[in-house]
């Protein structure tokens, strides 16, 4: 069963948290932070991006950068940017897009539990990165960013969270820049925080990472890094655990994540089209998007026009939860199969697109001829992503795309 605990929260006065709250560090390169923070002091870029804050030109890597991170955490702290709540607590974190509100338990997870699988994964990591969130890590004792991560819905543990979104006004409550709704509850019952640990150490096998794979990752391996540099460890450190917010599967839609390609492989366009018909019956459909509706449906954009391509019955693998992926099927039947493209990790004639931009982004990519066709898919789902992690599989590159992003800053979870 899932160990989750509550934690003593480092977190922001209500009236500074719209300021200091920032997307994750991964969504953006260095000029767009600086453009963020523009005018916020106290936003937390300038700690998960504090390249910000050094000379132009400074390696992002460097021992430069980790070091401001440290120096700005401390200063936030000093000047009471960011509060420590006085005793460990879960906490409620909600986003709402487009109408619809997903509720999630901010708790801290084990390591112990990534390590022996309870924590379950759907992508490889790249080791780059992982080392580069141990560094950050390491350098602040504090894990500065939550991880998204998933559980199959428990009753109880709704129920706990319907009551109090229902009955205790929120402690953070704003609408970001990108049009998305944040809502925060600190939770703090110590009965209500015994009894959500409890449901979940009793409720709650495993939990699924939907996003944020090489935090994970760099976390467990700082704790066991901490385990191993301490003679008298007894496993209830704070660096045994970290920060996660836990939203059930049942409200959780995942977007689809696009492709685009930059050349046919010397074939024409008359060519691809009768290509495909080997694997796919093709419709013409014009000049207006078309979205794929259902599974093995794709849509698309070539020449000006948009097609839909249904794949022919006996081209994939329904039985296989790799092979009955989209994702599995456009690559093999068109980027392997049709246009030599082999490993999507490395080859740079494809490039990927999430749905959050929308099917116009991919219109717009070949209509500027900077890439030649786009395939848009229908998005894989939580039910799909689950079974792929409790078999013990791994997803191909780039097939999840969860939206709204958590907001970084709203809580964040000391080690020492």
């Amino acid at each position: 069963m899932a160990i989750i605990k509550p934690f003593k929260g480092l977190r922001p006065p209500k009236e500074i948290s719209k300021d200091l709250a920032c997307l994750p560090y991964d969504v953006m390169n260095s000029e767009e932070a600086a453009e963020m923070a523009k005018g916020k002091e106290c936003s937390l870029l300038h700690i998960t991006k504090a390249e910000i804050d050094c000379p132009k030109g400074t390696d992002v890597h460097s021992e430069t950068v980790y070091n401001k991170a440290v120096e700005n955490f401390n200063i936030f702290q000093e000047k009471g940017w960011l509060v420590e709540d006085s005793e460990a607590k879960f906490y409620i974190y909600a986003q709402t897009m487009n109408g619809r509100t997903q509720y999630g338990i901010v708790g801290t997870a084990a390591c112990e539990d990534y390590n022996n699988g309870i924590i379950k994964k759907h992508e490889l990591t790249r080791p780059d990165k992982e080392e580069d969130r141990m560094i950050l890590t390491r350098y602040t004792s504090a894990n500065i960013e939550p991880v998204f991560f998933s559980y199959k819905a428990v009753p109880e543990i709704d129920a706990i969270v319907e009551n109090i979104v229902k009955n205790q006004k929120a402690d953070y409550d704003f609408v970001a820049e990108d049009s998305f709704g944040h809502h925060f509850w600190v939770i703090n019952s110590q009965e209500t925080n015994k009894k959500l640990e409890m449901l979940f150490a009793t409720k709650v096998p495993y939990t699924y990472v939907a996003d944020g794979h090489h935090r994970t990752a760099a976390a467990a391996r700082i704790g066991l890094e901490r385990k191993a540099n301490n003679p008298n460890h007894t496993g209830n450190e704070e660096y045994n655990f970290f920060m996660a917010v836990h939203f059930p599967d049942n409200q959780l839609n995942i977007i689809d994540y696009n492709r685009t390609v930059k050349d046919l492989n010397g074939l024409s366009e008359e060519q691809l089209i009768e290509k495909l018909k080997v694997s796919f019956d093709v419709t013409v459909i014009g000049a207006e998007i078309y979205k794929p509706s259902k599974l093995h449906e794709f849509s698309m954009y070539l020449g000006g026009k948009w097609y839909k391509l249904n794949a022919k019955s006996g081209t994939f693998n329904d039985n296989d939860p790799i092979g009955v992926l989209d994702v599995t099927v456009l690559s093999n039947l068109i980027l392997d199969k049709v246009l030599d493209i082999k490993d999507l990790r490395t080859s740079t004639r494809v490039d990927f697109v999430g749905g959050i931009r929308g099917l116009g982004e991919l219109k717009k990519r070949v209509d500027s001829g900077y890439m030649k066709a786009a395939f848009a898919l229908y998005p894989v789902s939580m039910q799909q992503l689950i079974n792929i992690a409790d078999s013990g599989n791994i997803m191909p590159p780039k097939t999840t795309w969860f939206e709204p992003k958590l907001r970084s800053g709203l809580v964040i979870h000391k080690l020492d």
